[in-house]
């Protein structure tokens, strides 16, 4: 394995890069930090990614791919967690809007019209910023301390 500096991360950096490499499904984006020099790469199916990635970014040991929000559990199974923990009386209705296309529009909107959307926005944003925290941790991503 190759070593690289201790080279301290920006989580923000990373947490721009996570969103959005999963603002589209997977592999229409993706995105790429350097662990040499921080330097985070965007790569879209698109083609309107960085134009400058190395051509072997995929396969070297330096840089290390930024996960899909599905990657960390953080899509349909965050759903789940929120309903389990915050609002298990609405169960069978998000269920019933989970089984077709388009349901994060109509859960939203469900949850408006319950006064729960913005304890969902908490709730998200605080287990996507743990998840991430606990990816980097993981793959010794060593972040520069918070602002």
């Amino acid at each position: 394995m190759i070593t690289f500096n201790a080279m301290k991360h920006n989580f923000l950096d990373i947490e721009l890069a996570f969103e959005y490499v999963s603002s589209d499904s997977p592999p229409m984006n993706s995105a790429l930090l350097s662990r040499k020099t921080g330097r985070i790469f965007h790569v879209s199916e698109m083609g309107d990614g960085d134009e400058d990635v190395p051509e072997d970014a995929f396969e070297s040991d330096e840089y290390i791919e930024i996960p899909h929000k599905q990657d960390l559990g953080l899509g349909t199974e965050l759903v789940r967690r929120f309903v389990r923990d915050r609002a298990p009386e609405h169960r069978e209705e998000i269920s019933e809007i989970f089984s077709r296309k388009g349901a994060y529009a109509r859960f939203k909107s469900f949850l408006e019209g319950k006064s729960l959307l913005e304890e969902w926005y908490a709730y998200e944003n605080s287990a996507t910023e743990a998840a991430l925290r606990e990816w980097c941790k993981e793959n010794e991503i060593e972040l520069a301390a918070k602002d």
